[in-house]
Parts: C-alpha cells; sequence; structure tokens
C-alpha cells in the first residue's frame, strides 16, 4: 500500500488489517489488474488529527506543505479533516499539482482550501512586474484583495493598453471596493471593443481606421439594449461614463504615443460629454428606510443575534444609530469610544473611502453603551494590546483579536428574510381615487447601507441644517449630502397632503373637502401661485408676483379674500389672537397717544371675531379625526413648518397707490 504505514497484518501479508479487510469485500468485483491501481490510490486509514501525504506526488506534497505554512503564519487554522478529504481526492485523482484540480467535483470546504493552496503557490515568486503579463491578476501580489480579469478583452493591443490604464487606476482607488470599480471599468470597456468586433469588417483591430463614426455605433447600441430591457438606464449612464474616464485617461498617461499599446488611434475617437445620455430621474433618491420598518427592524435585532452572533448585531446596531458605512463600522479599532474636553462621548473611526483617519463623530449615551458592552471582548483576548484589538473580532480564524469581521451583508439578509411583513403606507388609485394602504415593504430594499441614508434623513428631517450634516456625513462636498436625504421632498409632500386637507378661507370654511392627495399640476400650481404671508399663503396674483411685498391691506389678512390657511398655522393663529387681546388692553388702559393713533392701531372687534373663529373651525376640523389620523396630522404639521419659507419685511403700499399724478406730482 502506497499512502498506508500501519503494521502489516503478518509476516507474507500485503496490506494492514484495515486495508486487508477492504480488499476482501473488493475483491470479488474488481477486475484483472485492478488490485495494483487500488494499492496506489486507495486513502490511508484515517486518524484523528492527522493527514497523510503518502502516496501523493511529491509537487503535491510541497505545494501543501507551503500553503499549510503560509495561512499558519497568517493566523489561519486548517480543520484536519478537510485537508484529509482533500488529499484523498488528490490521491485517487492521480493530479500532479492541487492548480488541476476539478472543483466541480469537490464540496465547497474542500474547494475553498484547493483554491487556497494553488493561490499560495501561484504567488510564490511572484511580482508586480511579473503578475502584470498575466490575462489574471493576483491582486494580491499588488497588495489588494480579489483578482483581476482580462480574458474577455479580444482586442490584443487595448488589452495591454487596459492592463497599463489598471496599473495607474488601482493606486487611486479606496476602500475595500477598489477592485470591483477597476474590474468594472474593464467591464465597459469590453462592451465598447465587443461593438467594434460585431460591427467592423476589420473587427476593429486597425486602430487608425476607427473614429468617430464607431463611437456612435457603440452609443446607439446600448442605447437599443437600454430601449430593448436588457439593461439598465442607469446601467447604460454608467458604462458610458467608464469608457470616456478610461479613453481620456489613456491619452493622458500617452498609450496613444509612438511606441505604445494604441499608437495611431484617431483623436476623435472618444466620447464627448453631449455623447453621455442622461442620467434617470431616481424614483428611490435617498434610499431610506420608513419609520414602521425602521420600528421592526430595532425590535429584530435579538433575533439577528441568535441567528448570526453579537459582533453583527452590534455592527448593525451601530450602523442605524452613527450612519457610518458598514466596512467602517466592521473596522472599529476596540478604543474607538472617546470623551470631549466638555465629556460628551465621541466615535473615532477612520473614513476609508476618502482617506480620512481620525474622524470624530459626536454619539449619543445610548450608542456610547452599545460600545461599551462589546468592549468587554478584550477578557478573550488578554495577551493582545488593547491598540492592536477590534471592537467587532472575526469569530474564527482570530486567535488574536486582530482581525475584524469581514461584513454582514450576507446575515443581515437572511435576517431580514426571517423578520415579518413590514407594512406601511402607500397611495394607491382604487377606480380613480387616490387611497391610503397599508402595504408590506419590500425587504429587498433593506441592505445595511440603506441605514447610512435613513440616518441622514433622519437628521434632515429635525432640521439640521445641510453645512452641519455634511460633516456629520464626513463628505467633502456639499451636492453628495443633498443625494442622501433627496427623498425629503416626497416626505415634504405627503405632509402638505395631509394638512391640506384641513385648509380653511378667512371665514373658517374648508377648502379641498374630501381631497386626500393633491396632483401633481396642483403641486406646481400650489409652489408658484402664492407667497407665505402671516398666519397663511395669499393666492393674490399681484402679491404672489412681488413676493408678498405688494399688499394694499397689509396684515390684515383674515379679511382678505385670498387668504387661505391650514392646521399647521395654528399656533401662529392663536399667538396672533392672544397678542390682538393684549394689544387692545394697553391701548384701552391709559396709554399716553393721541385718539387717531390709538383709533388707528386698535384691533377691531371684528377682526378679533374672525380670527378666533378661525380659530374654533381649525381645532373642531381637527376634532372630528381619528386618534390615528391626529397623529399622522401632527406628524405631518411638523415637518410642513421645518420646511416653511418665512416671509420677512414689512409688506409695502400697492403700487398703483404710488402711481405718480397726471402733472408730475405723486
Amino acid at each position: 500500500m502506497t499512502a498506508c504505514y500501519r503494521q502489516l497484518n503478518g509476516p507474507r501479508a500485503p496490506y494492514c488489517h484495515a486495508h486487508a479487510l477492504r480488499w476482501r469485500k473488493r475483491a470479488p468485483t474488481a477486475a484483472q489488474g485492478e488490485e495494483e491501481a487500488w494499492r496506489r490510490t486507495e486513502p490511508p486509514i484515517a486518524v484523528s488529527g492527522e493527514v497523510s501525504l503518502r502516496g501523493l506526488p511529491e509537487r503535491v506534497v510541497a505545494e501543501i506543505l507551503y500553503a499549510l505554512q503560509d495561512r499558519t503564519g497568517n493566523g489561519i487554522k486548517t480543520r484536519s479533516e478537510v485537508l484529509r478529504t482533500l488529499c484523498d481526492y488528490l490521491r485517487r485523482a492521480g493530479l500532479a499539482t492541487v492548480d488541476d484540480a476539478d472543483h466541480g467535483a469537490l464540496r465547497p470546504h474542500h474547494r475553498e482550501l484547493a483554491a487556497v493552496i494553488s493561490a499560495s503557490v501561484r504567488r510564490l515568486g511572484a511580482t508586480p512586474e511579473t503578475e502584470q503579463h498575466k490575462d489574471t491578476w493576483d491582486l494580491a501580489v499588488l497588495g489588494r484583495p480579489g483578482r483581476l480579469h482580462f480574458e474577455k478583452v479580444r482586442h490584443p493591443a487595448f488589452r495591454e493598453a487596459l492592463k497599463a490604464w489598471a496599473l495607474d487606476d488601482l493606486p487611486r482607488r479606496r476602500g475595500r471596493g477598489s477592485r470591483g470599480t477597476t474590474q468594472s471599468c474593464i467591464n465597459a470597456m469590453i462592451k465598447l471593443l465587443d461593438s467594434l468586433h460585431d460591427q467592423r469588417p476589420d473587427r476593429g483591430l486597425v486602430l487608425a481606421d476607427l473614429g468617430r463614426q464607431d463611437v456612435l455605433a457603440f452609443r446607439h447600441r446600448m442605447a437599443f439594449l437600454a430601449g430593448d430591457g436588457r439593461i439598465s438606464a442607469h446601467h447604460e449612464v454608467i458604462v458610458c461614463r467608464e469608457v470616456r474616464r478610461v479613453l481620456m485617461r489613456m491619452r493622458a498617461l500617452g498609450l496613444t504615443g509612438a511606441g505604445q499599446p494604441l499608437e495611431g488611434l484617431p483623436p476623435d475617437f472618444t466620447l464627448d460629454v453631449a455623447d453621455l445620455p442622461d442620467e434617470p430621474e431616481d424614483s428611490q433618491a435617498g434610499h431610506d428606510l420608513p419609520d414602521e420598518v425602521m420600528r421592526v427592524l430595532c425590535d429584530g435585532l435579538d433575533l439577528l443575534e441568535s441567528m448570526a452572533s453579537t459582533e453583527v448585531r452590534v455592527a448593525a446596531e451601530l450602523i442605524i444609530d452613527t450612519g457610518r458605512r458598514p466596512a467602517e463600522v466592521c473596522q472599529l479599532p476596540y478604543d474607538c469610544l472617546q470623551r470631549d474636553p466638555d465629556g460628551s462621548l465621541v466615535l473615532l473611526y477612520d473614513n476609508h473611502k476618502n482617506y480620512r483617519n481620525g474622524r470624530r463623530l459626536p454619539v449619543g449615551a445610548s450608542t456610547g453603551a452599545v460600545i461599551t458592552r462589546q468592549q468587554r471582548v478584550c477578557g478573550r483576548f488578554p495577551d493582545t494590546p488593547a491598540a492592536e484589538l477590534k471592537l467587532l473580532p472575526a469569530p474564527a480564524r482570530n486567535p488574536d483579536g486582530r482581525r475584524a469581521i469581514s461584513g454582514i451583508t450576507e446575515q443581515h439578509r437572511t435576517w431580514v428574510r426571517a423578520l415579518p411583513d413590514m407594512m406601511v403606507p402607500v397611495t394607491v388609485d382604487v377606480e380613480g381615487q387616490a387611497v391610503r394602504q397599508m402595504l408590506a415593504f419590500d425587504k429587498a430594499k433593506i441592505y445595511p447601507y440603506a441605514y447610512r441614508h435613513t440616518y441622514a434623513q433622519r437628521h434632515a428631517d429635525a432640521g439640521v441644517e445641510v453645512d452641519v450634516l455634511r460633516q456629520l456625513m464626513d463628505h467633502r462636498d456639499l451636492s453628495t449630502t443633498q443625494r442622501y436625504y433627496h427623498v425629503r421632498d416626497e416626505r415634504k409632500r405627503q405632509a402638505v397632503d395631509k394638512v391640506t386637507a384641513l385648509q380653511f378661507d378667512r371665514h373658517g370654511n374648508r377648502i379641498w373637502r374630501g381631497v386626500t392627495e393633491v396632483l401633481d399640476s396642483e403641486h406646481i400650481r400650489r409652489g408658484i401661485g402664492e407667497v407665505a404671508v402671516p398666519y397663511g399663503v395669499c393666492i393674490e396674483p399681484g402679491n404672489v408676483a412681488a413676493g408678498g411685498t405688494a399688499c394694499p391691506v397689509r396684515f390684515r389678512c383674515v379679511g382678505c379674500g385670498h387668504f387661505r390657511t391650514d392646521v399647521s398655522y395654528l399656533p401662529d393663529l392663536e399667538a396672533y389672537l392672544a397678542d390682538l387681546r393684549r394689544s387692545r388692553e394697553r391701548l384701552i388702559s391709559a396709554f399716553d397717544a393721541d385718539s387717531w393713533a390709538v383709533a388707528e392701531a386698535m384691533p377691531s372687534d371684528e377682526e378679533i371675531r374672525r380670527v378666533r373663529r378661525l380659530i374654533d373651525r381649525v381645532r373642531a376640523g381637527l376634532d372630528d379625526l381619528t386618534e390615528q389620523e391626529r397623529a399622522e396630522i401632527q406628524q405631518a404639521v411638523a415637518v410642513v413648518r421645518r420646511s416653511r419659507a418665512t416671509m420677512l419685511g414689512m409688506p409695502r403700499m400697492h403700487p398703483a397707490a404710488l402711481r405718480p399724478a397726471a402733472d408730475g406730482r405723486a
């Protein structure tokens, strides 16, 4: 027996006792000459904690030993039973190298180990200079995870140019997803080259013959694929942008010059800004999660901990509370919680995406309590300095606590699927009427990065200024922050729809009675056909055109037929009534002023009655609602009041009153 190292069953026995029994069972059905092959390929008797490499080719043995040494040096353990089964497969298959293993015939654990062994051997002696000549790059040689694939680049000149471009582009990419961004650009160029291959007689191989017509053909092809539904409109935009970026960078690197891979490429073979398709309107801008969904998710965190681990639960909580990117939370150091000189808590984290380390984010006491509880993991790694520990250490292959959990996306997805349906209010069309119904929320929209959008939206709804929110989100550009809460317009619109149902004229009569949603055209008309005035809005065209400064009756809005108010102005109306009554009492008392001045400033009884009646009508409208409807109205009022335009300055007399007389005198 080639692989067996046990004592033979007797002086003349060819096998040990266990292998003798195996052959005795197999011999009756064995073909002639099969015993010799069986001796070479039969695995040894398994012993717990031991793996026999006997019977394997010397190259395979060397590859396995080198890979085990490499893994052990990185603190990674290898299960003996997995390695034993892989060795048995390699012995039976008679392979000369582990790289020849058929991964389809292996189970996942064995397939993963075989891939690790092959990768370790390939990296032996590899350098960035040797790697860049291959069509598949192992980015570990370049200090990055993953691989880059150039195999599908049909054009040999563009393949070499893309490799040169990738060497320049990789150091510019940041974060853990850098490989994916570079590969996406390569894939976009593959689409361009496929267009040349399919539509040109020379398949695009003659660089000097390429030109503007080929760029237009590619654009038409992408537009056709988007119109046919084979790719999304957003994907069309991304591909065209990446192709333009790569071609421009190739020219900047001099790859079209003499002696370079793209020598002779015409200058008009490029995409201009005008060639890029328009970005499709994003109906889900912001991607934040409704409050009803967030309540269900927060209530289900105990289930997440039972299905995954404490570290995954803490990661989800911190992403929700702080709005940091998932990778930033997973990589938090052990001592990430600090205090400012005034005693307030701050989170210390690294913005890996933008290479901005040591960022400080103010956090609340509840978030600090979550971090403090998690810091007790230090007891699991007593020999590791606290400065080298991770707050969320990986549960496996991490003997010293220095390696953080790699991600929570898959575990988070499994948890979300296990949660009950989350019902949210949605406006649907029923027989031509807009009706609010409770429908199940699409769970595919719930993913870890959505919590970052929700964090931004939550602060924007609370009235946080965009400059402050930009700092909280740690963005360099204000426009980036604005994209995170663009959905606020939809929330404001829903709030306007609710308060519009409780709108009144100056007599206290309900306007839009029975209307549950304002039409799109009406939203636009209201935006340009009214102006903010004290305690409501004015729809008089002249005053609207003048921005609210051309009212002839000044602050007597409650006596004007162009005046409108709604439930969101109720606190202002109540304050106005109290002010009228106080002013009247002061003027009635011994106030030292001429009689005509007192008469001019004295609030009239009719104005006080009109304001009081308006307040009573608004309150009566609220009393007609159910408890749930009143709660929804209160939330809508809070949103509308935060985003309301304010009327500034004193109103002026109407221009007609100031028109010069015929003789030139005012």
